[in-house]
Order: structure tokens, then sequence, then C-alpha cells
């Protein structure tokens, strides 16, 4: 290799550098499927902020949670999708583009950040897969999520 040329490193390379494990995603809760692929695009089921252990990171964004522990939480759910991700396709490297984005935040009436919240994900899409992690988005306040969860979120994916 000549000096001073970086190699391309593969989206698991980044997540390792970045100390981030995925894992074994859990069954849905209830009669639907995490993933569906159509062609070259796969859409992913709303994820919450789902750790490894299973728990969750819970509570109402502006009440019980700070901008920034929301920030952590849709982190954490970007987490979960490429946990799932992974699972469907084996590779990440796969991905061509993140294309959309749907962003639910557990929060109270008078929040208004919910887009500061949303960029947790982003921002670890795009430190993942480059500008293959820019995407379209909504960002939108939810009065409840399911089990009290922080942060759900979709997305759409085309691969190559």
């Amino acid at each position: 290799m000549f000096a001073g040329m970086a190699t391309a490193q593969t989206p698991e390379a980044k997540l390792k550098e970045m100390n981030i494990e995925l894992f074994k995603p859990s069954a849905p809760m209830a009669n639907y499927v995490r993933a569906v692929r159509t062609g070259n695009l796969i859409y992913l089921s709303g994820h919450g902020p789902t750790r490894a252990d299973g728990t969750n990171i819970t509570g109402k964004v502006g009440r019980d949670l700070t901008t920034e522990q929301g920030y952590d939480a849709a982190k954490q759910t970007g987490i979960a999708l490429l946990s799932t991700l992974k699972a469907e396709i084996g590779d990440l490297s796969k991905v061509k583009r993140i294309v959309k984005v749907l962003g639910m935040v557990n929060c109270t009436d008078n929040f208004t950040e919910q887009p500061k919240v949303i960029n947790g994900f982003s921002d670890l899409m795009v430190a993942v897969f480059g500008d293959k992690g820019k995407h379209a988005r909504s960002a939108v306040g939810m009065n409840a999520l399911p089990s009290n969860i922080a942060v759900e979120i979709e997305i759409i994916v085309e691969l190559e």
C-alpha cells in the first residue's frame, strides 16, 4: 500500500472501532416481522432503544430524560436496528444507502427538540456508513410509545 492511502473500512470495522457490538435481535413483540425485503429495499419495523441484555431505555424526554439522554436512546435504537439489519442481510457492506428514517420521540407536550434527539441515530448512521448513511428523515414527538420506550425508529435501506 502507498503511504498516505487510506483503506475503506467496512461498516463492521467502524462499529468495532467505536466499541459498538451488535447483538442477536429478540423476537417481535406481536404479530409482525422485524424486516421485509422487496427488491433491493429492506423495510425495518419500528425499533426501540433495546440493549443487548433485552432491557430498554424508557421514559418521556422533557420530563424523565434530557435531550442528551434522548440522543443516547436514539443512538441505542440505531444499534438495535443495525443488529436486526445485520441478522437479515449478513454483511452491512451490502448497504447501498440508508434511504428514509421515521424517528418518534416519547416526549412532553411542550418539548420541541425532537430533531436533536433523533440526531443520535443519524450521527451513528453517518459514522458507520459515511455518505451512504445520510438519509431523508422525519423527527416527531409522540404522546406515548409502546412499553414507555423513549424513542422508536423505523428505516428503509437500499441494498447493493
